[in-house]
């Protein structure tokens, strides 16, 4: 984890003194080389293709400078390992960026890692290096993990087909709502919440919950594949756009979490916003009508709950239709930065 943090400041130990306190202890990969290099060593297991994905979280932007150093680790762990999920991948190991402003000191550095230690270990995706910077400007951690998949088996976004069935776990548009509550706790009134419902919302907007357990199901029987990490509408969007195809959704059918429902069902642009807002983490995939039953059933067997919400169709684009028959309208299907 080299770096140009050198110099000691006051509240906070220099480059080696924090790699050496911090984050030596949690990279227990043979890889890692103790992180005494400034590179690691990974080999796929035999008969397996390496998966790289790479998501990087600003404070300000994906989460709040006050939130806790451990919900701010997990969701930049965990944001990669949904991609990893979506494809398939068993994780192998990551890399870590950590830019830190002036004033984040040894609490918040412990906190961080000890977190970052113990997702690590549970998801079975070993620290391997990195590199820490000091910066002006807001705290930005940088995750590039690793996974494996059988070769040649990688599921990508581009090999959906016709006739497909539209597959989603989970629920969708919580963490979105979940935003939106953060900046205006009226809304918890407006939206009739009880205290578990705000709290439900608020945890999935903090901590995702990537859907790794699915990978091999997904693998087995999935065409196409993506997490749903930038808004469900505009995800959806982009999968059939690299496939060549449409999908059209059956709104009534995209599983809401009771807390979700209720603000949906105060104000349509409650839902406009679960469908598009992001940060859900679930796997959205597409499935031949023939291996449906079968994708079902490995989900049902690991708890993982998993809903048809469409067909994908000849054509552009993705259409999301309510039980009216009309086609919803979206300003902005999902987020972006630029």
């Amino acid at each position: 984890m080299a770096g140009t943090l050198k110099k000691k400041r006051k509240g906070r130990p220099n480059e080696d003194e924090l790699i050496a306190r911090y984050f030596k202890p949690i990279a227990n990969h043979p890889g890692a080389l103790g992180l005494r290099d400034d590179a690691a060593a990974l080999s796929p297991p035999s008969g397996h293709d390496l998966v790289v994905t790479a998501d990087a979280i600003v404070g300000g932007v994906h989460f709040f400078p006050e939130d806790p150093a451990g919900t701010i680790a997990r969701k930049a762990l965990r944001v990669n390992l949904s991609d990893l999920a979506a494809k398939g991948a068993r994780p192998v190991g990551f890399v870590l960026a950590l830019a830190l402003p002036k004033n984040v000191g040894e609490p918040w550095l412990k906190a961080f890692s000890r977190a970052l230690g113990a997702d690590a270990k549970y998801f079975g995706c070993a620290l391997l290096g990195g590199d820490t910077v000091s910066t002006p400007g807001p705290l930005m951690v940088s995750i590039t993990a690793f996974g494996a998949v059988p070769t040649g088996t990688m599921v990508r976004r581009d090999r959906a087909q016709v006739g497909d069935h539209v597959m989603v776990s989970g629920t969708i548009g919580d963490a979105a709502l979940g935003l939106q509550l953060r900046r205006d706790g009226n809304l918890a009134r407006q939206w009739k919440l009880s205290s578990q419902d705000r709290a439900h919302l608020a945890r999935r907007y903090l901590v995702p919950e990537p859907r790794n357990a699915l990978a091999l199901a997904v693998r087995k029987n999935a065409t196409g594949a993506m997490d749903v990490s930038d808004g469900l509408a505009g995800d959806l969007a982009k999968l059939c756009r690299a496939s060549g195809v449409a999908a059209v959704i059956d709104v009534a059918r995209v599983p809401l979490s009771a807390a979700a429902g209720k603000a949906a069902l105060i104000d349509r642009k409650w839902l406009t916003t679960a469908l598009s807002g992001g940060d859900d983490y679930e796997i959205l995939c597409t499935v031949r009508p023939g291996r449906v039953g079968a994708f079902q059933s490995a989900a049902r067997a690991l708890g993982v709950p998993v809903t048809d919400i469409g067909r994908i169709v000849r054509g552009s684009g993705a259409s999301f239709v309510m039980p009216n028959g009309k086609a919803m309208t979206f300003a902005n299907a999902s987020f972006s930065h630029f």
